[in-house]
């Protein structure tokens, strides 16, 4: 798997990871990429990943772990030789951001409060066992997050550093305070300020507002710079000291569905905050931060655009007003999945991934798209399944979209009807490792993208809040149906499942639908609003966004009330440490189904959160898609 591209002239690197469930780690190293094609490890490190070319290109900051450390920031001539340490930070530091004097780097790290997270709570004394820690004192709403664990008592605070100082790494001062949680460092052009995304007001009380914030290298002083109208995320600054952000609009907690879009802001030192402009259309418009920053490139802007499965770089008019998807000139991405992208003067590259390739790098030009790399080589060999588009029409009329991958010969092939998470998320033209397992092991496999899914415009987005198990089931439905009309699929032999939201439709399904599916597989699931709305990290907004905050409506939304409904064979699947469906989501409904008489078994991995099917650890990954594929084989095959 590929990472986001560092460029600078010649110069292009890339992260390549590997799970390796041996040793049950992921291992990566930075490659150099040849302008020519081909690429060559260039560092040997156990896990080296985000590299940064400085502006001057004589440097690159990059991310290094090793063993069960945290990752720390490392530097590297760019034309070789040893790498040097430059961080030693107890939770590890943040990837790397160049100051304009090709000397500094910015980035943010989480500080553990003294006495927690293996740190001692005074000097000379021993770090406590984390059973021993001193009790934490609640008193927010957002105190934890999946995959992080407690939050407020290790918060992300900014830094700088001298790259070029030499010695060994010392003891570093963070320039933000413990109030307010950082993110997204990004200089602006005179090197005195760095910009960061930080919650409104400073945190002072919870909020889903985000705003950009100036914090003064040499005194630590930090301004309100720009006011967002919602939330604000990967901001840059351009050569003219314009500052362009993605962000969503929104008022309250009403954030559920909401596009994020380009926004521009002119800010100077000591002036006032800036009012930001969307660019982009709300209703037509997704752009994408996990692929990176947006890049200036002269009277244009690129970021990464989700359309219907597709993860496409637009240039975007610098002096755009609420342009619509169709006003933004493509560059690549067109039936496949832009994963990153860099640019550097006139060049851009990209890591792209295509339905039989999880992502390489590319060389755009004018009409001209060069792939320099082939990372998926051995997969292919291995044998990848072709993705079909489908479409269907559900019963109001709605254009329904997803996807089918068929397995090799004839069939029919029993069906897997697999729900996405999200919901407002979706399935995509990028090479998807469960759909290609489950093909192989010769299942049809059905990927729709209901509406309440991402890529299809705010609307569809919007169309399940307050509605969830309404419209999105027509639509799931609609696209299954439109599979078992092909002979290639069993219409008798068909199984549901899915994770989070998908784990939610599962158990749905299977309660008011039963009749259709012969066994279900329901994965990190809300199968109870009631008690997700106190248990999840998110649910003190989510649950109210998504379902409202009346308990009668929570509880005939709750798949967990029809659970007596369900009697076909089902699997409760949850990790031990998910914090954003908490296990008790699993726990409730095993019992209840149990109680009910149906035939259902319960699968918990220990030690995982949310995202075990995604980046867990490898070995359970491996243990997970043999546990799904012994599922189906007792009850399909």
């Amino acid at each position: 798997m590929p990472g986001k591209p560092a460029l600078h002239g010649e110069l292009l690197l890339v992260a390549v990871s590997r799970p390796d469930p041996a040793e049950n780690v992921y291992s990566s190293a930075l490659h150099r990429v040849r302008p020519t094609g081909g690429s060559s490890p260039w560092t040997h490190g156990e896990r080296d990943t985000d590299p940064a070319i400085s502006p001057d290109g004589r440097w690159v900051a990059f991310l290094r772990g090793t063993g069960e450390s945290k990752p720390q920031l490392y530097l590297m001539p760019s034309d070789g030789g040893e790498a040097r340490r430059l961080t030693e930070l107890p939770l590890g530091a943040g990837a790397p951001v160049w100051a304009p004097d090709s000397r500094r780097i910015a980035f943010a790290a989480r500080v553990p409060e003294p006495g927690r997270y293996g740190t001692a709570a005074e000097e000379g004394a021993k770090p406590p066992e984390p059973d021993a820690e001193a009790p934490r004192w609640i008193t927010r709403f957002d105190y934890r997050s999946d995959d992080i664990g407690f939050r407020r008592d290790r918060p992300r605070r900014l830094f700088v550093l001298d790259a070029l100082a030499g010695g060994e790494p010392g003891e570093l001062t963070p320039l933000t305070d413990t109030d307010a949680e950082v993110s997204d460092p990004a200089w602006t052009r005179d090197g005195r300020n760095v910009l960061v995304v930080a919650p409104r007001d400073w945190d002072r009380v919870e909020t889903l507002h985000s705003d950009l914030y100036a914090v003064d290298v040499d005194s630590g002083a930090v301004r309100l710079a720009v006011r967002t109208a919602g939330t604000a995320e990967q901001p840059v600054v351009a050569a003219d000291g314009t500052i362009f952000f993605l962000g969503k609009e929104f008022s309250g907690f009403d954030l559920a569905g909401r596009n994020a879009g380009l926004w521009s802001a002119k800010w100077r030192d000591g002036a006032e905050p800036a009012v930001a402009r969307r660019l982009t259309d709300q209703e037509s418009v997704l752009c994408d931060g996990a692929a990176g920053r947006p890049a200036p490139m002269g009277d244009r802007v690129l970021v990464t655009v989700l359309n219907r499965g597709a993860n496409e770089l637009r240039a975007v008019p610098r002096d755009g007003d609420r342009l619509p998807l169709s006003a933004l000139e493509p560059v690549a991405g067109e039936r496949a999945s832009v994963r990153g992208f860099a640019v550097h003067g006139e060049q851009v590259a990209a890591v792209i991934a295509t339905p039989d390739s999880c992502g390489d790098v590319v060389l755009l030009g004018e009409g001209d798209a060069r792939r320099l790399t082939d990372f998926s080589a051995d997969l292919r060999e291995s044998g990848i399944r072709p993705v079909e588009e489908l479409t269907a029409t559900a019963p109001d009329g709605y254009p329904v979209h997803g996807w089918l991958v068929l397995p090799e010969g004839e069939g029919p092939h029993p069906v897997l009807l697999a729900v996405h998470g999200g919901p407002f998320a979706g399935y995509g033209w990028g090479l998807f490792d469960e759909a290609q397992v489950y093909a192989s092991a010769g299942y049809a496999v059905v990927l729709p993208n209901p509406r309440g899914s991402a890529g299809y415009g705010e609307s569809h987005g919007r169309a399940v809040v307050g509605a969830l198990g309404t419209v999105d089931v027509d639509d799931v439905l609609a696209l299954l149906d439109a599979a078992l009309e092909r002979p290639e699929t069993n219409r008798a032999k068909v199984g549901v499942m899915g994770g989070s939201y998908g784990g939610f439709m599962t158990s749905w399904l299977a309660a008011q639908h039963g009749e259709r599916f012969v066994a279900a597989w329901s994965e990190r699931a809300v199968n109870a609003w009631d008690s997700f709305s106190g248990s999840s990290d998110i649910g003190w907004t989510f649950a109210d966004n998504y379902v409202g905050p009346d308990p009668v409506e929570q509880r005939e939304r709750s798949p967990l009330s029809y659970a007596d409904k369900i009697d076909i064979p089902f699997c409760v699947v949850h990790s031990e440490h998910d914090w954003r469906c908490p296990i008790e989501q699993a726990q409730r409904m095993f019992v209840a189904l149990r109680r009910a008489g149906a035939p259902a078994e319960m699968l918990i991995f220990s030690g995982e959160g949310h995202e075990l099917s995604r980046s867990g650890k490898p070995r359970h990954r491996v243990q997970r898609f043999e546990a799904v594929l012994q599922w189906w084989a007792r009850h399909l095959d």
